[in-house]
């Protein structure tokens, strides 16, 4: 493993006590240049992900915090008249930042969080037919609470595809938070942390990701995992070619963090879950035990 790599997890790990597998699945997420959805009930941890990667990387970091009343222009900026230029002058907003934390994301309105589509995909934004550019690197982490809760807006198929990976933390197991209970303080650890890996070297993995081999038989693995999503009566509409695209270059950066030079059938297996599940969606009238949905594609789907 890259030394950086691994004293980046190490530290990571010491402040997300027990979610090794999550941590390292959103840095491979990172290294994919994809943007997180963390999604979980409060008081797990998701902010203080987010949180914990803006510093290690060492990032220009803003955090947005949505609510019912924010408007689009609170997140991208607004052009404001200059009296003494007699013209108007564009004032950017919290997303013109290398790394945005969009908390609770989906407790906005739909028009709200439209304000991000443009960025996320494009990684820029049109204002009065002018482009702006966002950074390099730039990463978007929103966290969203379930659906079910009072006061929030699911987030519409566009938006979620947005988003090349969704998470959920989860409990901490009981070693883990006998450790919180016990006096661990997280903010005194957050507060400690210094940059591990840098933008510089950061742009500089995103781009070993690109340059990690993926042999032909896999792609025909990813493809007959994208038929058959497509195929299936089970869910109401198959799987985009952008989560092919999301699916083969997360499976990179997973081998890039094992220190690999090409990817294995293991490592599209061990990111699909969370590149699939909040893109597929159950047929009406269909029905799906309590495994995720991506389990169906793991179990019908052979590996080459």
């Amino acid at each position: 493993m890259n030394p950086s790599i691994q004293v980046f997890l190490e530290q990571a790990n010491a402040i997300i006590l027990g979610k090794e597998k999550t941590i390292k699945l959103a840095l491979a997420c990172i290294l994919a240049k994809g943007h997180l959805l963390i999604e979980d009930i409060p008081g797990v941890g998701k902010t203080t992900l987010a949180h914990t990667f803006a510093i290690l990387f060492g990032l220009n970091f803003q955090r947005i915090q949505f609510t019912s009343d924010l408007l689009p222009a609170d997140i991208i900026g607004s052009s404001v008249f200059d009296r003494n230029n007699s013209r108007f002058e564009f004032h950017p907003g919290p997303i013109f930042s290398d790394f945005i934390l969009a908390d609770e994301i989906n407790r906005a309105t739909p028009k709200t969080q439209s304000a991000l589509l443009e960025a996320m995909e494009e990684r820029q934004v049109t204002i009065e037919k002018k482009t702006h550019p966002m950074s390099n690197p730039f990463i978007v982490i929103a966290t969203q609470n379930p659906g079910y809760q009072i006061g929030t807006f699911p987030l519409p198929e566009s938006q979620l595809d947005r988003f090349l990976m969704r998470l959920s933390i989860g409990y901490p197991d009981p070693t883990s938070e006998k450790l919180l209970l016990n006096g661990q303080n997280t903010r005194l650890k957050l507060n400690s942390c210094k940059t591990i890996i840098d933008s510089d070297q950061l742009v500089s993995l995103q781009q070993q990701v690109v340059d990690i081999h993926v042999a032909e038989p896999l792609i025909g693995y990813v493809q007959a995992l994208l038929e058959f999503s497509r195929t299936s009566p089970l869910f109401s509409q198959g799987l985009s070619p952008r989560a092919g695209i999301a699916l083969i270059q997360a499976a990179k950066a997973w081998a890039l963090i094992d220190n690999r030079d090409s990817v294995y059938p293991e490592d599209i297996q061990a990111v699909l879950p969370s590149i699939t599940d909040h893109r597929l969606t159950l047929q009406n009238g269909a029905t799906s035990s309590d495994q995720p949905l991506s389990a169906t594609l793991l179990t019908e789907v052979a590996i080459p």
